[in-house]
């Protein structure tokens, strides 16, 4: 009699294994239900005490790589190879610069993840914010058509990340995450070296125009901090001190004092217009840098901020290296290279180096009221 219950004791302690097993299952499944549960919550909470996100939109000064997804597009418009990224990335990403670009450095000093392009495949993350720049893009649409996109297509791009958000976090919590995020915009020049036009009054009312137009939509959507910067003395760059040398024009006033005159209207137009926001729109607050003055410094004393050169490009050809000849993937196919990009305040014939991006971002952080007012971008951040 003892063998044969042998088997049935087995079959008893085998049946009594699979139903602790099936125990500890449901157990455990009902263990990591809890858990997701609890951190689906706990991710909610973060997000309603999450720091301002930010938005960026504009050109080739705030752009991270968004043209290297434009098919229609040509290299002309594209940084997406050597030596381009090769200080810091080790490696191309589409920055027009050899490094860093301004939004890189504030996402740092804000304490965000670095943004990438909004149109890089998978990137559908937006928590921190995202980039919808366009190197040559500019505030008009007929500004550089089918090759860039333009400022109306990027606030059609943030429009559906602001719908995303919403089915994400619902509309209380995206609501709240829009209203305290920073909106970064630099846009214009490329509106005025696409056209004969530059120079009409009428122009630079479509240009102010336009802009006011998008500013009015990101404010819709609930955006009240914004961050603007004057558009450079574009007429000093080394691509165009290059094409006044072998043009040889006998124009020099265009060159200069009419160029000059330009682009000081156009900031001008830009900052009464900001005013007048701030007065008509409730909550309306903004950071404009001045660009023009701190670039404009660094090209006449280099020195003094630790460069070599103000007025030449690490790399490019011709007078200035001033031919947007960088990496030999356009027209031009020679360039030359420097050893130190950091030396230098241009990258290439139009932007600057990582070293410029970095003193600019610092001052548009933390720089007083004379340099980027009524506010900085540290204290937009943290309203």
């Amino acid at each position: 009699m003892a063998e044969r219950a042998a088997p049935s004791a087995t079959r008893l302690r085998f049946c009594a294994l699979l139903l602790l097993i099936s125990s500890t299952t449901v157990l455990c499944q009902n263990t990591s239900s809890i858990i997701t549960k609890l951190w689906e919550k706990e991710s909610s909470r973060n997000i309603i005490n999450h720091k301002a996100a930010l938005f960026v939109f504009g050109d080739s000064l705030y752009d991270p790589g968004n043209n290297n997804y434009i098919s229609t597009t040509n290299t002309n418009f594209q940084a997406n190879f050597w030596p381009y990224g090769k200080s810091y990335f080790s490696e191309p990403t589409g920055r027009f610069t050899d490094g860093r670009i301004i939004p890189d450095f504030i996402c740092e000093y804000a304490g965000l993840q670095l943004i990438p392009p909004f149109l890089q495949p998978g990137n559908h993350r937006y928590l921190d914010g995202a980039n919808f720049a366009s190197g040559g893009a500019g505030a008009l649409d007929e500004t550089n058509p089918g090759r860039v996109i333009n400022l109306n297509t990027q606030l059609n791009q943030f429009k559906n990340v602001t719908d995303q958000l919403k089915q994400q976090l619902g509309d209380e919590e995206a609501s709240a995450l829009l209203s305290r995020s920073v909106y970064m915009i630099s846009i214009g020049i490329n509106d005025y070296l696409s056209t004969a036009k530059r120079d009409s009054e009428q122009h630079r009312s479509m240009i102010i125009g336009n802009l006011t137009s998008v500013l009015k939509a990101i404010y819709t959507t609930g955006g009240r901090k914004f961050s603007f910067v004057t558009i450079p003395a574009f007429s000093s760059v080394p691509s165009m001190k290059a094409q006044k040398t072998e043009i040889k024009t006998t124009r020099e006033d265009f060159w200069t004092e009419d160029l000059t005159a330009l682009v000081q209207e156009h900031n001008k137009a830009v900052s009464e217009n900001l005013h007048k926001l701030e007065k008509h729109l409730e909550g309306f607050t903004y950071s404009f840098f001045d660009f023009y003055t701190a670039f404009n410094d660094r090209m006449i004393n280099p020195s003094k901020y630790g460069f070599k050169t103000g007025d030449s490009a690490c790399c490019g050809s011709g007078p200035y290296r001033g031919i947007n000849s960088c990496g030999g993937m356009r027209d031009v196919k020679e360039y030359e290279l420097c050893k130190n990009a950091r030396e230098y305040l241009f990258f290439d014939s139009a932007h600057p180096s990582e070293m410029a991006n970095q003193q600019l971002s610092r001052l548009m952080w933390e720089g007083s009221s004379s340099v980027t007012g009524p506010h900085n971008l540290e204290s937009l951040f943290e309203s």
